[in-house]
């Protein structure tokens, strides 16, 4: 047995080796999810044989952990099994038909809008992805492209924070029942969407003339699409609208919804493809595709993070936080400005655990400050979000370069739209 104080020293301390690891991932050449797994475990282990915890509580703690961090594993993996199996299908290709010119502003506002919307309903790193990848074939010159896959970055941050499933952190929220899907679109379209515009304003300031060898070398050299594309693309896009609408209708959680879109649309690509031997365009081989590391990682994080709720730690957090910072605006903006440097799922978990929903129900002003603040603050540095980075590996971007061209617009864009928000909230009279 281990006295208590002890063990929130060992707790604290696996917590932050843990999230160093982490954060160095590519300096350490270690994969981010085995230091999330080995954190959940170990922080789990010192509080099942601390001194002062009985055994049964401590399994209540752990059981109670475990339903709310598979509800949103189950929902990932569900929407981002959705996602591929319409890019094996080849039904972007909807959204890249959209792309209609080469002038160097035009396109960089044309990204921008195209990102905001395709991750309010996809979520911020599939929209990245497709984006950057769209952009490699349309602006061949690397340089050329950096900016605009910037712009990507930092639109589908802001689109994903206003809709429930556009970002993991917006969904945490969503699932843990602080927000509910109608009033996070309506109180946080407009930060989010004036927050884009003010990105879009300041890095396109400098832009001017067009791009070379564009439209015309792209559509003759377009990749050739698969059998049911757009009607797969349309069905997946629709079936991840309905899945609040699920919510609504029937009060099951949202992973359930999901789990129904998924079912439906495995059904339908099992009929379609069954006299041919499209085994590619099947869920089967699409499960293959998808990241289960990221998975795994959202889980050793969410779980590490239901051990330091379980000891209290997360309490105590809010309680320093209150006294000595007490300004809820203030604090959800220092936590957006954290999530530029370190991962904002846990730093959402934590939150969600350090403020509880007697106090705060749902809908309150705090919930969606953090949905806004952790969603759209990653994208001060590269590092900060999940499609910072997958833009960075991407296009090997150099971090300082991110830091000088970059992360001074996405601040001023962030904290725009935070005021925005203060201002609407003062209004409305909800602050």
């Amino acid at each position: 047995m281990i006295e208590t104080a002890a063990v929130h020293v060992f707790i604290i301390s696996v917590f932050a080796i843990g999230y160093l690891a982490i954060i160095f991932e590519h300096t350490i050449k270690v994969n981010k999810t085995a230091s999330a797994l080995l954190m959940a475990v170990l922080t789990w282990m010192f509080l099942f044989i601390a001194k002062g915890h009985e055994l049964a509580d401590d399994m209540i703690h752990l059981s109670e952990s475990l339903s709310d961090v598979s509800q949103i594993i189950f929902f990932l993996l569900g929407a981002m099994t959705l996602v591929e199996l319409v890019d094996c299908h080849k039904g972007f290709k909807v959204v890249t038909d959209l792309i209609q010119t080469s002038s160097k502003k035009k396109m960089l506002w044309i990204m921008g809008f195209v990102a905001f919307f395709l991750s309010a309903v996809l979520d911020n790193l599939t929209t990245t992805i497709v984006m950057i990848s769209l952009l490699r074939k349309l602006v061949p010159e690397r340089q050329e492209r950096l900016i605009l896959g910037s712009m990507v970055v930092i639109a589908a941050n802001a689109g994903g924070a206003w809709t429930p499933i556009g970002d993991v952190t917006t969904t945490m929220l969503w699932i843990n029942g602080n927000i509910s899907s109608l009033a996070v679109m309506e109180k946080l379209f407009l930060p989010s969407f004036l927050s884009l515009i003010l990105a879009l304003v300041l890095l396109g300031s400098g832009l001017k003339g067009r791009y070379p060898k564009l439209m015309e070398k792209v559509r003759a050299e377009e990749e050739q699409v698969e059998p049911y594309s757009r009607l797969v693309f349309f069905l997946g896009l629709g079936s991840l609208v309905f899945v609040p609408i699920f919510k609504a209708l029937t009060g099951l959680p949202p992973f359930m919804g999901i789990l129904i879109a998924l079912g439906f649309l495995w059904l339908v690509t099992d009929l379609i493809h069954q006299p041919s031997e499209k085994e590619h365009l099947r869920v089967p081989h699409i499960l293959t595709r998808v990241d289960t590391s990221g998975i795994l990682f959202f889980f050793g994080i969410l779980l590490c993070i239901g051990s330091l709720d379980a000891l209290g730690l997360l309490r105590e957090l809010a309680q320093f936080l209150d006294r000595y910072v007490g300004n809820l605006p203030l604090i959800a903006t220092i936590i957006g400005l954290i999530s530029a440097v370190i991962d904002n799922v846990p730093l959402v978990a934590a939150t969600m655990g350090m403020y509880d929903i007697q106090s705060y129900p749902v809908d309150s002003s705090l919930w969606q400050m953090i949905a806004y603040c952790a969603g759209t603050g990653g994208s001060i540095l590269i590092i900060g979000s999940a499609a910072g980075v997958a833009f960075m590996g991407m296009e090997k971007v150099d971090f300082m370069w991110y830091l000088r061209r970059v992360s001074l617009t996405a601040l001023a864009s962030y904290l725009f739209g935070m005021a925005i928000f203060m201002i609407q909230e003062f209004l409305l009279g909800s602050l």
